[in-house]
């Protein structure tokens, strides 16, 4: 492209959406990677093939184009014209596009710079995101169902009769079986829902929202309410910043009951055997009271949480001596006056501070072993990561998605690294403390504090909601570096020959993952035909979930409520895809990490 005034954004944005959408029209693939800069990216979700892609510098965009399946007439255009966004030489234009082919609607986010050379607009970055499948839209707005009959029909079941029996699934199976009902699970179906795949929901506990309800009494999420949103139903405007545990459970089951979604609770998966031949699952579920039904669905979606529901409780030795308790963070729930008690706490990430700072309240005296180093921010000081997208000023949640995802997680470090500079010089004196306190400290894998530990390990963090603060004032005790050897009858030994009292200890040492919850569900024969499962493959995507498992017609569904809110419909187009024929069958190939 060659040089244009400063102050004429857009026209710069539509000459280059110009040229790409020429260089698509010839399947000229070179012609388009050469409008990115050398070390471009592009991250591509569904709208030129059935994956989530992120392709960087001009050789592999060009050969990402040259591979992708025709889509026939593509057409861009600019939606709400450009901006400029920076200054001087680290400014770039920023513009959303729409993005429409043949077969799918879509948008997307384009970011132009100055090439250092010939100063002509390159792309830095380009999101290009599928939204709809054409003629497999949405039944929402415009298309929202008429809702319940009108007129003279005597033999007509009501809008509750229909319910009832689409619930059950008395006229045939689902095509779609997802296990675990908590915000991902649900807000998959409801995605489903709207795309007209008939998807039954399971969930071990008695009503949903109970994996929150019954967790330990504290508890409080960690994300502001502006970045919690589920889809379709977001929070009303009176809804608190952080919402206590109980209450987002009884959102949850207030959202199954208002998107009218297909859920069996006190339900388990017993049995299943997967037939490639057919392409389908047989299952069997236990029902609460006892019975089992034979289902055959199509798909099967694990939508038990990223970390999966196999405590990672290490065994330690002589811990049948102990005269205290011993449990894990899932399972512990405090109660009543712990005067007079001791407590170790056994891991320093938010579960294992949450936890410390509870047992604290409670009136024990409690000491937390830290294994090794954590990264700590606290929650005035991550508004930072967050301001402009997810606050009370930010755009509509579904602008504030697509611009969160037009940056590949591997594409900006150092936005992530100044970002966590940012955060940790407002935290300074908390920080300082904590080091006073014997708290060893991390800032994250290369400096970029909780989002990539988050992608990569899923967790080694803590948001600060008050237990630093107890830490850094002695208040609760740290031992770092260290661990439990052994247990005695009225404490433990640890690693560094020193002895500490306990009545009370807690395992905070997180879950096994998701791809062990499938070994225990499905077998080690379905397990092993998966690729990994979370962390980020070599281009800079996460591994396993919303897109294609390995296996086929087995996925996974994970993420925090907002990436799930996002993700998760990518995940619901591909089984809309496949169910409709129009995506083809053979299982991905993983991208090595």
């Amino acid at each position: 492209m060659n040089e244009s005034h400063d102050d004429d954004f857009e026209s710069v944005a539509t000459e280059w959406i110009q040229e790409f959408g020429a260089a698509l029209a010839t399947r000229d693939a070179d012609a388009a990677a050469a409008l990115f800069r050398p070390d471009g990216w592009w991250r591509d979700l569904l709208m030129f093939g059935w994956d989530l892609r992120s392709l960087n510098g001009n050789v592999g965009i060009g050969q990402y184009l040259a591979q992708a399946h025709d889509q026939g007439d593509v057409r861009l255009s600019l939606v709400g014209g450009a901006t400029i966004v920076g200054q001087g030489d680290d400014a770039w234009i920023q513009a959303v596009i729409a993005v429409d082919s043949d077969s799918a609607r879509g948008r997307g986010v384009l970011r132009l710079t100055r090439s250092t050379d010939d100063r002509a607009w390159k792309a830095w970055t380009l999101l290009t995101a599928m939204d709809e499948l054409v003629g497999h839209e949405e039944s929402t707005g415009a298309r929202r169902p008429r809702g319940g009959a009108q007129g003279a029909n005597r033999i007509a079941r009501n809008w509750q009769q229909h319910r009832a029996a689409r619930r059950e699934f008395a006229e045939g199976d689902p095509e779609v079986l997802v296990v675990g009902g908590g915000h991902g699970g649900l807000g998959l179906a409801a995605r489903l829902g709207q795309l007209d795949v008939a998807t039954l929901v399971i969930d071990r506990n008695e009503r949903i929202g109970d994996n929150w309800r019954n967790r330990y009494h504290s508890l409080v999420l960690h994300d502001p309410v502006w970045y919690d949103h589920l889809p379709y139903l977001p929070f009303p405007s009176t809804w608190p910043v952080y919402t206590p545990k109980d209450k987002i459970g009884d959102w949850l089951e207030f959202y199954a009951s208002t998107m009218e979604l297909n859920v069996w609770t006190g339900s388990e998966l017993v049995a299943s055997t997967y037939d490639d031949d057919a392409a389908a699952w047989t299952v069997t579920v236990r029902r609460s009271d006892g019975t089992e039904r034979t289902l055959r669905p199509r798909h099967l979606v694990l939508a038990t949480g990223v970390s999966g529901t196999e405590p990672n409780m290490p065994t330690v030795a002589d811990s049948e001596l102990f005269a205290g308790s011993i449990s894990h963070s899932s399972s512990f729930a405090s109660s009543g006056d712990l005067q007079g008690k001791n407590a170790i706490v056994v891991g320093s990430c938010n579960s294992g501070h949450d936890i410390a700072q509870e047992l604290f309240e409670r009136g024990a005296e409690v000491t937390m072993l830290q294994r090794s180093p954590s990264y700590v921010v606290s929650v005035d000081a991550s508004k930072i990561a967050m301001a402009g997208l997810y606050d009370e000023t930010g755009p509509p949640t579904e602008t504030a998605d697509l611009l969160g995802a037009s940056f590949p997680f591997k594409a900006v470090p150092d936005i992530h690294r100044n970002t966590t500079a940012a955060m940790a010089e407002l935290d300074e004196e908390l920080l300082d403390g904590l080091r006073r306190a014997g708290f060893l400290l991390s800032s994250g894998i290369d400096g970029t504090g909780a989002l990539m530990l988050f992608l990569q390990k899923g967790g080694g963090y803590y948001i600060n909601v008050g237990c630093s603060e107890l830490i850094a004032a002695g208040d609760i005790g740290i031992r770092s570096g260290v661990e439990i050897e052994r247990f005695t009858e009225h404490g433990v030994h640890l690693t560094d020959g020193t002895s500490l009292s306990a009545d009370i200890v807690v395992f905070a040492t997180g879950f096994k993952g998701m791809l062990q919850t499938a070994r225990r569900l499905l077998g080690e024969d379905v397990a092993h035909r998966c690729g990994p499962v979370w962390g980020l493959d070599a281009e800079g995507e996460l591994q396993g979930v919303w897109r294609e498992s390995g296996h086929p017609g087995l996925w996974f569904m994970g993420g925090n409520l907002a990436m799930a809110r996002y993700y998760g419909k990518f995940l619901a187009l591909q089984i809309k895809a496949k169910v409709e024929g129009l995506h083809p069958s053979v299982p991905r190939s993983p991208v090595p990490a």
